[in-house]
This record gives structure tokens, C-alpha cells and sequence, in this order.
């Protein structure tokens, strides 16, 4: 039984040896290892409050670049940072580390920044007009009478709002519950 020869010419030096069968006993080359890259700071799924955050790691080979959201990280010795600017929400992050001669390693993180907001000054408010003030900034309104009296049932006009919880000025979350205290008499 005879069997077939397939000739497969060469059109390129350099894959010559490759296709052609070479010495036939050669492994292909090996690839460029790649950059080590770690996250020191922010831990992933972190959540944050401020609009800039500060990206920090270590990168291996000491000389390697490293890009954090398109911007370039100082690198010194293998340490690595830079601050990126934050959008309101949920943030990905993308690392991505190049070194000559070394394939290069991306990453990526989450991070949430939370929006904070300051409480106001409800105090001489009615209670439609704290819940309006809360809606705008997506607070709720828990409203409770204070104790009413005599004298609160024969003073004219409506309630007001004495005392709230958190204090006007503090910064609270999103969603959070202000407690207050309406009485005509404060």
C-alpha cells in the first residue's frame, strides 16, 4: 500500500521552519509571561461617599505602566496609585499593567459611591411642608404629634415642627428616616 504525499509550500520565512516540519523535535515558543498585578486599595464591591477615590497597588516588573480608567498610575518601585474621579452609583474600575517583553494583565473592581445628603432645618415647618423639603432630597418623613395639651387645642393654626432626629446639617444617607416632633406649642 502506497501512500500519498501532500506538499504544502512555504510563503513566509519566518514560518517556514514552523510549517515545513523544522528539526521536527523543537517546542513552540513559550509566551511572554505576564505583568503581576495587585490591588492593594479600594477592596472590590467597596462603597464610598466621596466623588475621587485613590487607586494603589504593586506591579511586577518594577518598571512596568500601569493605567487605571484610562489615566496613568505613578509607579515606584513596583508601588503604583492614582485618583480617579467617581460617578454617583455602581462604578467598574479597569486596571490594566504593560511591561516590555511581558504579555500585559488587565483587572477590574467595583465600587459604589453613595450620595450623601445634608439634612435641613425643619424646625417651624408644617408637616406637609418637612415632607416636602425631605422629598426633595429622597428622605422620609416619620411625623409624630408631641403632647398635646389644652393650651395646644385652643392656640390657632396648625402644627409645627418642634424637634427632629438626625439634627439639621448632619449628612445621612440616601432613604434614611428623619423623625420629628409637631406640636402647636414647642
Amino acid at each position: 500500500m502506497r501512500r500519498a504525499l501532500v506538499v504544502i509550500p512555504c510563503l513566509a520565512a519566518s514560518v517556514a521552519l514552523a510549517a515545513c516540519g523544522g528539526s521536527g523535535n523543537e517546542p513552540p515558543p513559550k509566551p511572554p509571561p505576564p505583568v503581576a498585578l495587585t490591588i492593594a486599595q479600594p477592596l472590590d464591591s467597596a462603597t464610598v461617599s466621596d466623588g475621587t477615590v485613590e487607586v494603589r497597588g504593586t506591579v511586577h516588573p518594577t518598571g512596568a505602566q500601569v493605567r487605571v480608567l484610562g489615566h496613568a498610575a505613578t509607579v515606584s518601585g513596583g508601588a503604583f496609585s492614582v485618583h480617579v474621579a467617581l460617578d454617583p452609583g455602581a462604578n467598574v474600575i479597569d486596571v490594566i499593567a504593560t511591561a516590555p517583553r511581558r504579555a500585559p494583565l488587565m483587572t477590574a473592581f467595583r465600587l459604589t459611591r453613595e450620595i450623601l445628603v445634608e439634612v435641613p432645618d425643619l424646625t417651624g415647618k408644617s408637616a406637609d411642608d418637612a415632607q416636602s423639603a425631605l422629598d426633595s432630597l429622597h428622605l422620609k418623613l416619620d411625623a409624630t404629634r408631641g403632647d398635646d395639651g389644652l393650651i395646644d387645642a385652643i392656640l390657632p393654626g396648625d402644627p409645627k415642627v418642634c424637634t427632629q432626629k438626625p439634627d439639621a446639617g448632619t449628612r445621612v444617607h440616601k432613604g434614611t428616616t428623619v423623625s420629628v416632633v409637631v406640636s402647636k406649642s414647642c
